[in-house]
């Protein structure tokens, strides 16, 4: 069967082995040693350390008195935790899917404002200056007194429908037959809307007649824009602004809603949807723009607003110029905190853009800090 002696044929199948043996040995250390490569090269291209006392310790005065701007900006920000679980728990509708659910109660707030409370109001009886009262407050449950006709219930009512109610009690007691009865409020203070987040005066303000969100934005000195270290964001307030609106309020059926209002198309394009008339008890929250923060050896160092894509290391250090040509790039430092606790992830931003390591590109995340060392060298 074969041509050889059964001596050469077994003497050329060892031959055989060993080279096929050699060749998976050769095969075996070169992916062990890739393998041990790849180890290392992760571990210099991205590490995740806590904070330490010596951790900024080569960062310029400048620098840390930068980073310490950015975290008590940071801390201000910050929303109220009791204002958080509202918002999340509550039904949120755009501008639009409001004015075409309730489309009653934009109408009737746009003209026509209630008495309550605390309110102040001018009443003047024409051709009968002695029944005319000016200043005349409306008691908190709603009530006021009237010469001639006493105790008047008034909470509730327009000024047009008290003016009625004069006139009528008036010739009900054989008083005034056809009076003519002007009421004007003087002073507001039966209705309130609370103004919070990014604005220059956060607070409580009254709500007088026909008063819009711009009116409630102006009383709180407008959006707050922040100053020191230069911003590369359409200011410091988010996308959208939220009204948390009280409906029914006071009775058994009170509940709560959200309105979504886009605040660049209200504030720069000019669109007048998203002016809402304001309600009482109304709370405008203005949320903090999601920002990440470049400072140390960049070209144009600032704080950047976060787009609706994700963003990497690599691209946040190309918005802010690139690095200057003293930057220790294989030192470049992401500041982050998580669960209350600070970590730095030092990345080797070269081993990513010259090795082709796109995958180990860290993604950016709201508040996030990159500091860009200077080189020793």
């Amino acid at each position: 069967m074969y041509n050889l002696p059964i001596s050469s044929y077994l003497k050329s199948l060892n031959a055989d082995l060993a080279a096929t043996a050699k060749r998976w040995s050769l095969i075996i250390v070169a992916v062990a040693v890739y393998a041990v490569a790849a180890c290392v090269t992760t571990g210099d291209v991205v590490k995740v350390e806590v904070v330490t006392e010596d951790a900024y310790k080569d960062l310029k005065e400048s620098e840390r008195t930068a980073l310490e701007e950015i975290r008590k900006s940071s801390a201000a920000k910050k929303v109220d935790s009791k204002l958080t679980n509202v918002i999340d728990k509550t039904p949120q509708l755009s501008v639009t899917e409001y004015l075409e659910k309730y489309p009653e109660t934009s109408a009737w707030v746009s003209k026509n404002y209630r008495v309550g409370g605390y309110d102040v109001l001018n009443i003047m009886i024409y051709e009968e200056e002695d029944l005319s009262r000016n200043a005349l407050q409306v008691s908190a449950d709603g009530y006021i007194t009237f010469p001639l006709i006493g105790r008047l219930k008034v909470d509730t009512l327009t000024t047009a429908e008290i003016g009625k109610l004069i006139a009528s009690r008036l010739a009900q007691e054989q008083f005034l037959l056809d009076a003519h009865v002007s009421v004007m409020v003087a002073d507001y203070k039966s209705k309130r809307v609370l103004v919070l987040g990014t604005v220059n005066n956060p607070g409580s303000y009254a709500l007088q007649a026909r008063e819009r969100v711009l009116d409630a934005l102006s009383k709180a000195g407008g959006i707050w824009r922040r100053t020191g270290i230069s911003s590369k964001s359409s200011g410091s307030a988010g996308k959208k602004g939220l009204i948390i609106r009280t409906q029914n309020p006071d009775t058994p059926e009170e509940s709560k809603i959200v309105i979504n209002i886009y605040l660049k198309g209200l504030l720069e394009d000019g669109d007048q949807t998203a002016n809402l008339y304001m309600q009482d008890k109304d709370v405008l929250f203005i949320p903090a723009a999601e920002n990440f923060y470049i400072i140390g050896q960049v070209k144009e160092p600032g704080s950047f607003a976060l787009t609706d894509r994700e963003i990497t290391l690599v691209e946040a250090i190309s918005r802010a110029g690139g690095f200057t040509p003293i930057a220790a790039r294989n030192r470049a430092r992401i500041i982050r905190v998580e669960k209350g606790v600070e970590k730095i992830i030092t990345v080797n931003v070269d081993a990513i853009t010259d090795a082709g390591k796109k995958i180990q590109d860290v993604i950016i995340q709201p508040n996030d800090v990159i500091v860009v060392p200077e080189s020793f060298f």
